[in-house]
């Protein structure tokens, strides 16, 4: 399929058959998420994994008892990383592991710490959800590219998950997306006009 295909068939399976996605596929689809674009680079999301049924099962009161969460394959949790400082610093590790010299970054890193004290704790969290989307999109596309469905879940607990996941300060639940091969028909798409969107 090329890009445009997979764009207009893709949808949100609402109930997968349980089937379970090969690893290399799984793995390819990780990739394609792991380079995802993001404000600065700053990759502001880690995505918790969770292909074991006993957690999808916890996970499911705190789903509004959706069934896609217990019949996936994999069920992925982004979460929005509120350590923005961590990233900065590992950017400029990278940088200077790949050899630029130092008057080629040092500019571009003073301008993210910059950016990122001006913030408050919830301005971080924000900012970091934000961007968390941005990798939803790959993830979203991602699946379709490669042969199965997906389903973008907002209805969730993310206390909740927090707490069952045992998820540490920095990490906030801000998405799911529950990957497999849907079990449901898709039903023909639903778009506002050109007109509606576009000025």
């Amino acid at each position: 399929m090329d890009f445009k295909e997979i764009v207009m068939k893709r949808y949100a399976s609402k109930e997968f058959d349980g089937k379970k996605i090969p690893q290399e596929k799984v793995d390819e689809l990780l990739e394609l998420i792991r380079y995802s674009a993001s404000s600065f680079n700053l990759q502001t999301w880690k995505v918790k994994v969770i292909e074991d049924q006993e957690t999808k099962d916890k996970l499911l009161a705190a789903s509004m008892n959706q069934p896609q969460i217990t019949t996936c394959s994999h069920l992925l949790v982004f979460c929005a990383d509120a350590n923005i400082m961590s990233n900065i610093k590992k950017i400029e590790k990278m940088m200077k592991d790949a050899g630029v010299p130092e008057a080629g970054y040092k500019g571009y890193i003073d301008m993210m710490i910059g950016f990122e004290s001006s913030m408050n704790d919830a301005k971080r969290v924000e900012y970091a959800k934000e961007q968390v989307f941005i990798a939803l999109g790959n993830a979203l596309n991602g699946a379709a590219s490669l042969g199965f469905d997906s389903c973008p879940m907002g209805g969730f607990n993310p206390v909740e998950f927090k707490k069952i996941l045992e998820l540490p300060e920095n990490l906030h639940p801000a998405v799911l997306c529950p990957i497999g091969y849907g079990a449901d028909e898709p039903k023909p798409k639903m778009r506002f006009s050109k007109e509606d969107v576009f000025f």
